[in-house]
């Protein structure tokens, strides 16, 4: 495709998208669905009026995802309920260490005794598919700052985490490919990959986040007529959060979703305010009450970065439906996704929530929604860029890209009868 025809390609789905945008959230399907059925349509699947190589444009497609999932994951860190409580915390770091650790296992034990991967790419292929998505699933997660459904919450904070937290798995992955020093019998992978990559991610985050907040805040008392141009504020958050974090050798993904939780805890805190929870963890709690003239940088920066998780989002789905073909859904394939989807995930959760106090219907809405998607191709072309062998890559592509692509479809279609199911009141189910 020419360039001119790619401008034109992208502006008409753009109209449509801001055409029917009522329509969608009316209709049965996402808007994921639509721009994938459109990638269809015009890729090799349809006309094939353009292909995209995952292979070929790897660093290209790495550059691509990682800028809408660091956006996605401040998205989602400023809708976190502040006060950050562990007891609120509780289920959605179960999930998105335990369960994601758990579903590595799955589905490297998988990839090796069923689907004939090597060990290292057996658990790569765990690391990749077991962090849920935070740009895809937008339909389960947090509407809005202060949001309190706690299984909204549980989800969006599950994809905020894991999506820092799967990096060590890939390391790992690479590391029993030789691709990636583990040290003697995994101690510099644990020691690492694990425990200091992990740990000054999350500090630099919240030492990033904490300190806008507090620093907005005391300008705006020294200088009553300070101006912010909050969207800039954010953005700046996001890249000095994650440039810092990558020098320190840490996980930028998990350092962004700190900066933006601990952004609007600091923000609330700075002015009195404190979330308020419903009795029924399960209603939709009022937001709090603020005065007008108090202006917080979460709230302006996140209707600008949503409209630019909305434009990625519309790209990487239509790249995605353009690199599939008719011999792309393979029963291997398919049969792959249908096992991460029906075991690997379900399995994982319930086990993972053992003892805890989280309803039966919440693990199981929470088992059922583990969107695969764009972190997804991120950790993949992650790997190729970082000498994955062609023959595995190409594998791997294949078995990714067919899960990511279902994932949209059977996610998009139940997500809408399923949360209206699980808001249904008990005694009438």
């Amino acid at each position: 495709m020419t360039t001119a025809t790619w401008f034109i390609l992208l502006g008409s789905l753009l109209l449509v998208v801001g055409f029917s945008a009522s329509y969608i959230k009316t209709a049965p399907v996402t808007s994921a669905i639509v721009y994938l059925i459109i990638g269809f349509i015009l890729g090799p699947m349809g006309f094939s009026l353009f292909h995209f190589n995952p292979l070929k444009e790897s660093a290209l497609l790495e550059l691509l995802t990682e800028v809408a999932v660091l956006i996605s994951l401040y998205c989602a860190g400023v809708k976190m309920p502040a006060p950050v409580k562990f007891t609120r915390w509780r289920t959605p770091l179960r999930l998105a260490v335990l369960s994601m650790a758990l579903t590595v296992g799955i589905v490297a034990f998988a990839g090796y005794y069923w689907l004939g991967l090597p060990l290292g790419a057996a658990v790569l292929l765990g690391a990749v598919v077991a962090p849920t998505d935070p740009v895809l699933a937008t339909e389960v997660q947090a509407r809005h700052a202060g949001d309190t459904d706690q299984l909204r919450f549980s989800l969006t904070c599950e994809a905020g985490i894991n999506d820092g937290s799967a990096f060590p798995f890939v390391m790992l992955g690479l590391g029993l490919l030789g691709l990636h020093d583990l040290g003697d019998n995994g101690w510099r992978w644990l020691a690492v990959d694990v425990v200091w990559a992990s740990g000054v991610a999350t500090g630099i985050g919240i030492l990033a986040g904490s300190g806008m907040g507090w620093l907005v805040q005391r300008t705006r008392k020294t200088f009553t007529q300070s101006e912010f141009v909050e969207n800039f504020l954010g953005l700046g958050l996001i890249a000095f959060a994650y440039g810092t974090s990558v020098a320190a050798g840490a996980w930028g993904f998990l350092a962004v979703f700190s900066a933006a939780v601990a952004l609007r805890h600091t923000e609330l805190k700075q002015v009195g305010l404190r979330q308020k929870y419903c009795a029924e963890a399960y209603e939709e709690a009022p937001e709090e009450h603020e005065s007008e003239p108090i202006v917080h940088i979460h709230q302006h920066s996140l209707d600008f970065n949503e409209h630019l998780e909305k434009l990625a989002e519309i790209v990487l789905v239509l790249l995605i439906g353009g690199s599939l073909f008719w011999d792309s859904w393979s029963w291997r394939a398919v049969g792959f996704a249908a096992f991460v989807f029906l075991i690997a995930r379900p399995v994982s959760v319930h086990v993972a929530l053992l003892g805890s106090r989280t309803p039966l219907r919440l693990r199981n809405m929470a088992g059922w929604f583990g969107v695969r998607g764009i972190g997804s191709l991120y950790y993949l072309m992650y790997a190729i860029q970082h000498g994955l062998p062609e023959d595995i890559a190409l594998d791997l592509i294949h078995l990714v890209l067919v899960v990511v692509a279902l994932s949209i479809v059977a996610h998009g279609v139940s997500v809408k009868p399923a949360i209206a199911r699980f808001w249904r009141p008990q005694d009438s189910q």
